[in-house]
């Protein structure tokens, strides 16, 4: 459910980064400009409203993508789309690095709150306001839209900016899988009083992004239950991951891309069982990052002791 680049419009790149528009932008965007059409006195002030809130969240997933960058992960591309925006980050599996990563977007959110403000103040003490009453309605539109998507996005509920927090800090003490097993539970409960809060208020759109986050989260739990597995598997000798040098686990952790079939990748060379399809690259369950199984050398053997 998660919008990809695919039905996407490409308009630009900036600083390496693409920015996508998905079209179901375009028809969301019309009903919303029209169901407020009488709180301006003109169409085009709700226009500027609409890009704004959509101006705030590509500065909110530019954060997510420049942090993830800074701490030398991958970030190449922002997907916009009705329910907000998506920025396709792959930080290091290092919980700082994901810690980082995460709170970078609604850090842009905090350091907006003092420039609405002081452009607010500008505005009125240059009486913009006075001459135009839409101006000042569009500026306490904004401050309240930046404020309500700082307040939304750090609940504790995953995969909400909150949620990933939470399982970054959990990180640190219960590592990895347990940290996002955890995360993705509470999450499970947090979307549950966000479903009942949508009945309760008949707030549709509330509830779409209810079941959009369940989905999500719910992919996220049997992700993290497939890292329990992993870090219970044992280990194949002789293999060892040329990024982070861990021992890759024995078993069918590996699915092919093609037929979804599960395998051992060590076993048949990087190459699916079931329909033969060749892998060029091996993904570390520990790193994430991909490489040729020819160069899974060996792990390095400790010094002999002295005889």
């Amino acid at each position: 459910m998660t919008p990809t680049s695919q039905g996407s419009i490409r308009l630009f790149r900036l600083a390496g980064i693409d920015l996508y528009l998905h079209w179901s932008w375009f028809l969301v965007a019309y009903y919303e400009i029209n169901q407020r059409a009488g709180h301006y006195t003109s169409l085009v002030w709700n226009v500027l409203e609409y890009l704004a809130l959509f101006g705030i969240v590509l500065l909110h997933e530019f954060g997510h993508s420049l942090a993830c960058r800074q701490v030398g992960g991958q970030a190449d591309r922002i997907v916009l789309w009705p329910l907000g925006g998506v920025a396709y980050v792959r930080p290091p599996e290092r919980p700082g690095a994901t810690l980082w990563s995460t709170a970078a977007g609604p850090l842009v959110n905090v350091i907006l709150i003092p420039v609405l403000l002081v452009l607010g103040t500008l505005m009125r003490a240059s009486g913009v306001f006075n001459a135009s009453p839409n101006a000042f309605l569009l500026m306490r539109a904004v401050v309240i839209i930046n404020l309500g998507l700082l307040i939304f996005n750090l609940l504790p509920i995953y995969p909400l900016d909150g949620g990933q927090i939470l399982r970054s800090l959990l990180w640190f003490v219960f590592g990895r899988a347990w940290s996002l097993t955890i995360a993705t539970v509470f999450g499970l409960f947090g979307i549950a009083a966000l479903v009942l809060l949508a009945l309760i208020a008949q707030d549709a759109w509330l509830g779409i992004l209810a079941v959009f986050m369940l989905l999500n989260c719910w992919n996220g739990l049997r992700y993290a239950l497939r890292l329990v597995r992993v870090g219970r598997a044992p280990r194949r000798e002789g293999f060892a991951c040329p990024t982070c040098r861990a021992a890759p686990p024995a078993g069918a952790f590996w699915v092919c891309a093609k037929c979804g079939r599960a395998f051992d990748t060590f076993e048949t060379r990087a190459v699916c069982p079931n329909c033969q399809t060749a892998f060029t690259a091996t993904r570390c369950p520990e790193c994430g990052n991909g490489s040729p199984i020819s160069a899974w050398s060996p792990p390095p053997q400790a010094p002999a002791e002295p005889a």
